[in-house]
C-alpha cells in the first residue's frame, strides 16, 4: 500500500492498539509504533528511526497519537514528512502539566531541584530533568492536525488545548463529558466518527 498510518500509544498502552484503527483506514497499512522510550529525549532518538523504517516503504504517512504519545510525536517527529496527524487527548504543554502535578503533590520547584525525583501519591514521579527538558525544548509543530479532546480531561485544561490549536492552526473536536482516556463504547464511537470525518 502507498499510505501508512502510524499509531503512537499513550502511557500504559501498546502498539497492538493500532488494530482498532485498521477498519477506519482500510486502504492503508496501519502500524503501531512499538517503542520503548519513557522520556521525550529518548523518543527523540528512537522515533525517527522507527518512523523512517516505515516511511521508506510508503509514499505518504499519517500519524494517530494518544496522550503522552502525542507529546513524544510533537517532540520527536516535527520535521518528518507527515501528511496529517490525529491527536487524541494530547499532552501539548508538558511544562504546565508538570507544574500542575507539583501543585497536586504540594511540591515546590526548589524541593524538586534538590531531590531530582519525587514520587507522588497519584502514581507519577516528578522529575527535575523532565521539567528542565520541557522548558528548554518548546513545541514547534506545523503538520496539519486534528485534535480530539474530552470536555472532562483531567490532565490538559481547555485553555491549554485551545492555545495549542490556535498556535498550530489545528482543528478541535470536543466530546461533551468525554474524559482524557477514551475507552467506553460511547467514547470509542465518538472517536471513530471523528476520525472518519477528519480523514476525508
Amino acid at each position: 500500500m502507498d499510505k501508512a498510518v502510524i499509531y503512537i500509544h499513550g502511557k500504559g498502552g501498546n502498539a497492538e492498539e493500532a488494530i482498532h484503527y485498521k477498519p477506519l483506514f482500510s486502504n492503508c497499512d496501519v502500524i503501531g509504533l512499538d517503542y520503548t522510550a519513557q522520556f521525550p529525549w529518548e523518543a527523540k532518538e528512537e522515533f525517527p528511526l522507527l518512523f523512517n523504517s516505515i516511511y521508506r516503504n510508503h509514499k505518504t504517512v499519517e500519524v494517530i497519537a494518544n496522550s503522552i504519545g502525542a507529546y513524544f510525536a510533537i517532540n520527536a517527529l516535527s520535521n518528518q514528512q507527515i501528511e496529517k496527524a490525529y491527536f487524541i487527548s494530547p499532552v501539548v504543554d508538558m511544562e504546565r502539566l508538570i507544574a500542575d502535578m507539583m501543585i497536586w503533590a504540594n511540591v515546590t520547584e526548589d524541593e524538586l531541584k534538590e531531590k531530582k525525583e519525587i514520587q507522588t501519591t497519584f502514581g507519577e514521579t516528578l522529575s527535575w530533568d523532565y521539567l528542565c527538558y520541557a522548558r528548554e525544548n518548546p513545541i514547534i509543530w506545523e503538520i496539519p492536525t486534528h485534535i480530539l479532546y474530552g470536555e472532562k480531561d483531567n490532565l490538559t485544561s481547555y485553555g491549554t488545548i485551545l492555545e495549542f490549536v490556535q498556535r498550530t492552526n489545528s482543528t478541535l473536536s470536543i466530546m461533551k463529558n468525554g474524559e482524557h482516556w477514551f475507552h467506553t463504547d460511547e467514547q470509542m464511537k465518538f472517536l471513530d466518527e471523528w476520525i472518519i470525518k477528519s480523514s476525508k
